[in-house]
């Protein structure tokens, strides 16, 4: 299984095999705040149990997708592991991500919020998930959608700040017992307005406060939108995450930067990620392990299509990627020759 990245000769150009997971959660109603109900009610989860969900994405999707990512626990709880496991079959729960901002009862946050015991309780769930996706040898993604504000005025900035750390440490001391790693992911907004950890930069800075106090099984989940939204050139925080020993984990899709999308990988952004797969190629990414995840929402689209065409439109793109002359391609890079690095990527288009 996984993605077969054909190529020879250089570093840049050799043959590697390059593992995916796909989010289940591209497999449920589409919902929006406009439609409650979703553009696919017949997805929805009461009438379509994750299990089906999973069987559905198997047997559409087949060897094309290596193992799954589901929201704990309102995707993959102990209450439905044995069901979700059967219906994976010889794929694998790759990560499993926290879904505090599923549960109303954290809509002030849930790791920042200002009650005790409402702060406690988000404490627990996270725990919980740490140590399942210990027991499945999977990774934990958390994403703190609900850890923010929404207004000036609001919040005990350098307390919420504090929380959020301490919440976080714990569910990577849980990870690291189990020998997992903790993937942070940063978004600016939604469904918390200012969310804490809204860029790249802040990311880091979380994962290098629990690196410094010994819980060195961070790293940063990479979702292509969160960045694309904030500004944040894909390739160059590839690059750098790399180069920290951070980058863990991609979320792949596109979209148009004003909104969390999770379109269709090269519907949007494409000459970006075509610098994103040369940047992957250049730092190694899947020889140890890590893996080309999908995160999509596909509102109104075949859902089984739209993954379809993310992995094909991939391979399409890195596949332009393997074509560059990458020893050229440095050298206008080392003299920011941005006519002639254009030359090169062009050709590598067919120009």
């Amino acid at each position: 299984m996984g993605v077969t990245i054909a190529a020879s000769g250089d570093l840049l150009n050799r043959g590697k095999q390059m593992k995916t997971s796909l989010g289940i959660w591209a497999f449920g109603p589409m919902i929006t705040r406009f439609v409650p109900g979703g553009y696919q009610p017949s997805h929805d989860y009461q009438s379509e149990p994750v299990a089906a969900k999973v069987t559905r994405a198997v047997e559409g999707l087949g060897e094309l997708i290596d193992g799954y990512e589901f929201h704990y626990p309102a995707e993959l709880s102990r209450d439905n592991l044995d069901e979700v496991r059967a219906a994976l079959g010889e794929h694998d729960v790759y990560a499993l991500a926290t879904g505090l901002h599923l549960d109303p009862r954290f809509g002030r946050g849930g790791l920042v919020n200002p009650d005790p015991a409402v702060r406690g309780e988000a404490r627990r769930i996270t725990r919980e998930a740490a140590e399942l996706a210990g027991e499945l040898g999977a990774q934990l993604i958390i994403w703190p959608g609900i850890e923010g504000y929404n207004y000036p005025f609001q919040t005990p900035y350098a307390e919420s700040w504090r929380w959020l750390i301490e919440g976080m440490a714990e569910a990577a001391e849980v990870c690291g017992r189990h020998g997992v790693k903790l993937l942070l992911e940063h978004k600016n907004s939604e469904p918390a307005m200012k969310i804490l950890m809204r860029n790249i930069g802040m990311c880091m800075f979380v994962a290098h406060k629990l690196r410094a106090d010994g819980l060195d099984n961070v790293q940063i989940n990479m979702d292509w939108q969160h960045l694309i939204m904030n500004g944040e050139h894909l390739p160059e925080y590839a690059a750098l995450l790399h180069s920290e020993g951070l980058l863990g984990h991609m979320h792949a899709n596109s979209g148009w930067g004003t909104f969390d999308d999770d379109n269709m990988v090269g519907a949007t952004a494409f000459i970006e990620t075509i610098e994103l797969a040369l940047e992957l190629r250049r730092c190694g990414y899947g020889e140890h392990g890590e893996r080309l995840g999908f995160d999509l929402y596909p509102y109104t689209e075949d859902q089984v299509t739209a993954v379809r065409r993310s992995l094909e439109q991939w391979r399409f793109i890195d596949g332009i990627a393997a074509r560059i002359d990458d020893a050229a391609l440095r050298e206008a890079q080392q003299a920011k020759d941005a006519a002639r690095a254009y030359e090169l990527v062009y050709a590598a288009l067919g120009a």
